[in-house]
């Protein structure tokens, strides 16, 4: 027998998500900040977008939030 889709902490797990990315891209230009003068062109680069991904990850996080809710109210 299937296991049922079990989504009611879904928005609970995004917001997680949304958190723990946020602070990695803090920590991130933070590091770039302080550090991003003495790193070579290519590793600094790559931190950058790393950090575009990050934010483009976190838009998307917060669009399935919202297909969540919305999909909460049709309910």
């Amino acid at each position: 027998m299937a296991k049922l889709d079990d989504r009611s902490d879904n928005v609970e797990k995004l917001q997680r998500s949304i958190q723990n990315t946020m602070a990695n891209l803090r920590e991130a230009n933070d590091f770039l900040k302080a550090h991003g003068e003495q790193m070579n062109e290519r590793d600094k680069a790559a931190l950058e977008a790393k950090n575009e991904r990050r934010e483009r990850a976190i838009e998307g996080f917060r669009d399935e939030i919202q297909d969540e809710v919305e999909d909460a109210h049709q309910l």
